[in-house]
């Protein structure tokens, strides 16, 4: 191990430039000038699962590159996202800002614009804090991302593909978009006693550093992601030599434990494909901070450490960042495998202002010829105790129950990572080999449902402990298990998106939710129980909406939340941070959480849970009642944007919330029916045969639903979306039989005109689906959002369609976003909430995109027969650890749901997660 404390990053000196030296690979036409870019090399061709890695001009690097990492990724190769660390995408698009609405869409939102920029002024200016959504700095589309590291709730660091540390979100839902130029991999080989190759593995080419060997020749490497795990394969120009960097995080469905960790594992697999014998060195170097203004004041130590136990030691650097807000420690650390332990030096001296300071850890070992070896590195970060931005009440993150919360727990977490990440590995590969595996499934389907993932950790996701003594009380009797919830799994909350920084927006989280029921179902019933005490409380201070001008209370009893707060302030306290419309009079959220309720329910078969949230539906479904004027069992839109489409008007009656009410109004029947109370079921029931009359008469146009029933031009809008409350029903086993809501009929020909016109007739097919198109197969731009494409919608739309059997048209609907985004967009590991056919996008890194579990959910169902009955979500990652009590599958035994006068429906909980 080598320490360097003083300087920011260690230096390299004496080592030969071997640049040109590219032996086997040929001429030096293979080789990257300065510029970084190689000449006569094409860019790569694009294949079904992601991005040929290989250069094209040259047959023998071709199979040169693929000599023995084969054998190490195994059929993995054939998934996920690769990318050639030589590629450029040639589109580089632009965030959506005020010039790209339309003058007509300009003068409907003038006064807006006006109250959003004095709202600006006085938040940024005055108040020195972030807006919750920064409409005049929207972040730059920057093509570089990979998997981020890091486990649920502990804070997240992204390497991207290129080999840079370029993303950090440390402080809670903050993040900073930076590449620290120190923090690096940096490769050194020796011959017979002499340095015949070193090379910083990145293709970075600073302007500082300089001593240091830069500008990696991508052409002879690619990454390749599945998360949580990512690859990236070097083959060493002219040394006969592969680097296999094995990128490995704990991201383990059902386990409550292991997947809270602020830890990243390395493993690097050698293979000296050479006659000679080498020394091998890696060295992982890092800056103490992220060069910014928490890092300026100074202060700021490092010190090694060695840890052993159970027959394992570690040896690395903790590079100790005390400054408020939140205090850290991130530790570099490497397994150490020879007997003798390198000697260790006292702590640095702290920092003085303005100085910096960094360190690395360098691990090395002899190959013998045609020899392979392994060196491994853990990264962890220990932030136990946090602070949001308003310093109010501390919280402390979930990895604390399990390694302490005195701040010291960075040397044992490394420990812990490096003695457990090839079980991690073991588990990673049963939960996902099943998909990977079915022939039946395209490669970027797979691609797409693990690596959309990244978004739970990557989401300025918090998962927080919750003392006993600050549990909520007051509802301790309505909400009979919302104390042990809380204690037992803690808390959980995630952003609506990187640039849209408000908590557990609801309505989004309707879209988001499968993939947090699927694999964690304890932390979505964990945030259902905060919902219900946000639901039940109220704040009653008044303030001005920016779309509307009107004072209002920031929350009304009775009804959902937008969102739970903003990491900017004090979220859980001060909930509904978005203050554009006054959603109090949403028409969608309280149905959204009607819903997901008995979906939960229906997925886990956790009946005490649907007993403790059925009068919190009730309460909210009474809310909502308010908004059906006439009585007809429909409710009525008002007139603006009041639903997660919060730029397109909808006015009375209309497919997607009275979609929605008509779903929910039919799932209060069947959870009358678990919770034994008839006359409410026979309260819904009526309501129901009304508003289904109601619906298909205003609405039902023979093709499609209308969009609304008003008397304007886009009335007859083809939405994408318009199906989203037959797509509920279906995920909770309902929606068909006895239990039909909308004509199935109808529903198969809504969904086959939505794909004809909304995804064929848009942009050749090949972007998904937009939001809204006229029925002459035009785009509607009668809104800022409706020639949108919205990814989440479109995986969600994709599983409506699987669900109704038109499993070919949902594939083909949500290939194109995969494609626009990860392939054509260079969005990776930044999925947007959307983009339009040309130029823009709008809200990179979001929530909504998860939806894509739903896809799986529906095919899931699909696979089991007619009537069967089906078991509890279970765990079939492997072994479970940790905080797992109750977490057992349990027997089919059948919870009667059968309404008066219905079959008896079998609904039993979902079938094992994936």
């Amino acid at each position: 191990m080598e320490e360097h404390l003083r300087t920011t990053t260690p230096e390299f000196r004496g080592i030969k430039d071997t640049k040109g030296d590219l032996g086997a690979f040929g001429t030096d036409k293979f080789c990257c000038p300065k510029d970084g870019r190689a000449k006569e090399v094409e860019t790569q061709k694009t294949l079904v699962s992601g991005i040929n890695p290989d250069c094209e001009n040259s047959q023998d690097t071709r199979n040169e590159l693929n000599i023995g990492i084969s054998e190490i990724l195994g059929h993995l190769m054939s998934f996920g996202w690769r990318i050639c660390l030589a590629h450029e995408f040639p589109e580089k698009r632009k965030p959506f800002n005020t010039n790209n609405v339309s003058i007509s869409n300009k003068m409907k939102h003038l006064g807006m614009g006006f109250r959003y920029l004095k709202w600006w002024y006085q938040k940024t200016q005055v108040e020195k804090k972030i807006p919750f959504i920064d409409m005049l700095n929207f972040l730059p589309l920057r093509q570089i991302y990979g998997c981020p590291l890091g486990g649920i709730g502990g804070g997240t660091i992204t390497r991207g593909w290129r080999g840079q540390f370029c993303r950090w979100q440390l402080n809670p839902g903050i993040y900073q978009h930076q590449t620290v130029i120190a923090d690096q991999f940096t490769v050194c080989l020796r011959r017979g006693g002499q340095t015949v190759y070193q090379q910083v593995l990145s293709l970075e080419r600073p302007s500082v550093l300089r001593s240091w060997n830069w500008g990696l020749c991508g052409f002879f490497a690619f990454y390749h992601a599945l998360y949580p795990r990512a690859w990236t394969v070097y083959q060493l120009p002219g040394q006969q030599v592969t680097l296999t960097c094995r990128q490995i995080t704990p991201i383990l469905p059902h386990d409550y434990q292991d997947s809270s960790l602020p830890v990243g594992v390395f493993v690097w697999d050698v293979e000296n494909n050479s006659d000679e014998d080498l020394d091998i060195s890696i060295m992982f170097s890092m800056r103490n901070g992220l060069g910014g203004g928490h890092d300026s004041p100074g202060g700021l130590w490092n010190e090694p450490f060695c840890l052993e136990h159970d027959g394992e030691t570690v040896q690395g650097l903790l590079l100790h960042h005390p400054n408020p807000p939140n205090p850290y420690t991130m530790a570099l650390a490497a397994r150490l495998t020879d007997t003798s332990k390198s000697p260790l030096r006292g702590h640095s001296p702290p920092t003085q202002k303005g100085q910096g300071i960094g360190g690395a850890v360098c691990a090395g070992t002899h190959l013998p010829r045609r020899g392979r070896c392994q060196l491994e590195f853990a990264l962890a970060w220990d932030m136990p105790k946090i602070l949001f931005g308003a310093r109010g009440q501390a919280h402390y993150r979930r990895y604390t129950r399990f390694f302490g919360q005195e701040g010291n727990a960075a040397p044992a977490l490394c420990h812990y990572a490096l003695s457990q990440y090839r079980s991690w590995e073991e588990r990673i590969e049963a939960w996902q080999n099943p998909v990977l595996e079915d022939r039946s499934l395209p490669a970027w389907y797979k691609s797409a449902l693990f690596n959309e993932l990244y978004f739970l950790a990557d989401g300025g996701t918090m998962w927080v402990e919750v003392p006993a003594e600050t549990t909520t009380e007051e509802f301790g009797g309505i909400l009979n298990q919302l104390q042990p919830t809380l204690q037992e799994y803690g808390r959980f909350a995630y952003l609506e998106g990187q640039e849209y920084r408000m908590y557990n927006t609801y309505d989004v989280h309707f879209y988001a939710s499968f993939a947090l029921i699927m694999l964690w179902p304890k932390l979505e019933l964990s945030l259902q129980y905060d919902m219900a005490v946000a639901t039940l409380s109220e704040d009653l201070t008044r303030r001005k909406y920016l779309m509307s001008g009107v004072m209002a209370p920031v929350k009304k009893k009775n009804v959902i939340p937008h969102d739970v707060g903003d990491p900017d302030d004090e979220p859980w306290l001060r909930i509904n941070a978005y203050l554009i419309h006054d959603t109090a009079d949403w028409k969608d959220l309280n149905l959204k959480f009607v819903l997901q309720i008995y979906r939960d329910f229906y997925l886990t078969g956790n009946e005490s849970f649907l007993r403790d949230m059925w009068p919190v539906c009730q309460a909210v479904m009474e809310s909502e009642m308010k908004f059906d004027k006439d009585q007809d069992g429909l409710i009525e839109n008002g007139g603006y944007p009041d639903q997660t489409y919060d730029g397109w008007i909808t006015t009375g009656p209309s497919a997607y919330c009275g979609g929605l009410w008509l779903a929910a109004v039919a799932v209060m029947v069947q959870m009358a029916t678990v919770c034994g109370t008839q006359d409410i079921q026979e309260k819904f029931l009526s309501i129901l045969s009304r508003g289904r009359e109601a619906y298909e008469r205003l609405l039902w146009n023979g093709r499609y639903y209308n969009y609304d029933s008003s008397t304007q031009p886009q009335s007859r809008i083809i939405m994408s979306d318009q199906c989203a409350g037959q797509w509920f029903l279906r995920a909770c086993g309902l929606g068909e039989g006895d239990t039909e809501v909308f004509p199935t009929p109808h529903v198969i020909r809504a969904l086959q005109t939505i794909f004809e016109v909304n995804v064929q007739g848009f942009a050749g097919g090949a972007m998904g689906a937009v939001n809204g198109m006229q029925p002459d197969g035009i785009p509607d731009t009668s809104s800022v959002q409706s020639d949108e494409v919205w990814v989440g919608v479109v995986y969600g739309l994709a599983a409506t369609m699987i669900q109704e059997g038109l499993i070919q048209e949902g594939f083909r609907t949500a290939e194109g976003c995969y494609r626009t985004v990860w392939e054509r967009l260079g969005m990776a590991f930044q999925t947007p909430e959307a983009y339009c056919q040309h130029r823009v996008f709008r809200s990179l890194a979001y929530m909504r995109p998860l939806s894509i579990w739903a896809m799986q959910l529906a095919l899931q169902q699909r696979g089991r027969a007619p009537g069967q009955g089906m078991g509890l979500i279970g765990q079939k990652s492997g072994k479970s650890t940790g905080a797992t009590a109750g977490q057992k599958s349990a027997p089919a035994a059948g919870l009667n749901t059968k309404p008066k006068g219905r079959a008896d429906l079998g609904q039993k909980g979902l079938l094992d997660a994936i």
